[in-house]
């Protein structure tokens, strides 16, 4: 999938997609709200059990996010970029299970994953948009239909393009 900031393509189709609200980057830091340049994978992700059926997923591992699942957004954290289930947990750190419907469908890029540079970025998913082309704070957002149909169709061999 290329996804510019224009759009996306994926498959012959054209989806509108958002992006990080400090637009793209080749020099990702921590809290710069811009999507970094690159090739990514997806490597995972979760849904919400509670709201929606599990996605159909191709190759993409996915899991349902309970009350305690969080994203430590901490350069501080041995965890820095993964997912946690905790309870008070003391770094900085990003819901899983929000109030917004954004995360009920969310895939981990492997963007500086598994073993993350401390404040190179974290956090950055592909996930539902707020609402059509609402910037994000560096993920990529999709429409949750066009989301369910890329995830459907994504393969061992998909990629995302970042230009």
């Amino acid at each position: 999938m290329v996804v510019t900031r224009w759009g996306a393509r994926f498959m012959g189709r054209r989806f509108p997609v958002a992006i990080g609200r400090g637009g793209m980057t080749n020099d990702k830091r921590e809290g710069d709200l811009a999507t970094p340049r690159g090739v990514w994978r997806m490597v995972g992700g979760g849904f919400r059990g509670d709201r929606t059926t599990p996605p159909q997923t191709g190759s993409i591992p996915v899991r349902p996010i309970g009350p305690r699942d969080i994203w430590s957004d901490d350069p501080n954290d041995p965890a820095y970029n993964h997912w946690v289930t905790a309870k008070d947990y003391p770094f900085s750190h990003e819901a899983l299970r929000m109030p917004p419907r954004l995360y009920d469908l969310v895939l981990i890029s492997d963007w500086n994953w598994p073993v993350a540079e401390p404040g190179k970025g974290s956090a950055i998913f592909i996930h539902q948009w707020r609402k059509p082309r609402h910037p994000t704070a560096g993920c990529l957002a999709f429409a949750p239909d066009d989301l369910r149909w890329i995830v459907a169709r994504w393969t061992p061999r998909s990629r995302i393009i970042v230009r």
